[in-house]
């Protein structure tokens, strides 16, 4: 079930991920919001630099290992424009954050590629609870879908 609540983080993640692509970057972004609703951390990709680990995904990850206890990351919600790839889901279930919400599948991000031509990625889409078990995930949001198309179909253009 997305809440009001969830709507106003996932739209500030696709805020992040437009903000990528105007940095020249793939638009993805992500929001990282504590048990009691406190924007935490938020970041968008990196990968423009030939660096493709620099998911805000695994920024995420890495920040909450460092600054947050174990109680408050199962406690934590992470919202994203985007489903975790694999990396990503793997960071996330590794450092044991909560809840997933996320605005666009991956299914649907391989279906959009294939509508332009794109060239599959190395690393295949896989849905997160393939990765990952014992997490909360929910997405992806129908509300939102065609705005982030319209991003990643611009990305591709350039």
């Amino acid at each position: 079930m997305i809440s009001d609540i969830d709507m106003k983080h996932l739209r500030r993640c696709v805020e992040l991920a437009r903000i990528a692509l105007e940095k020249g970057d793939e638009p993805f972004g992500s929001v990282l919001v504590s048990g009691e609703g406190e924007v935490l951390f938020e970041d968008h990709n990196h990968v423009a630099s030939g660096d493709h680990t620099q998911h805000p995904e695994f920024a995420i990850a890495r920040w909450a290992a460092e600054n947050m206890t174990q109680e408050e990351r199962s406690k934590a919600t992470v919202y994203t424009s985007g489903e975790h790839c694999p990396m990503c889901a793997a960071a996330h279930g590794w450092v044991g954050l909560g809840r997933i919400v996320y605005a666009s599948s991956s299914q649907q991000l391989v279906e959009w590629m294939k509508e332009i031509g794109a060239k599959p990625t190395r690393v295949r889409n896989l849905p997160i609870q393939e990765v990952i078990r014992d997490t909360q995930v929910d997405g992806p949001v129908p509300e939102l879908a065609e705005e982030i198309r319209q991003l990643h179909l611009k990305s591709r253009r350039k």
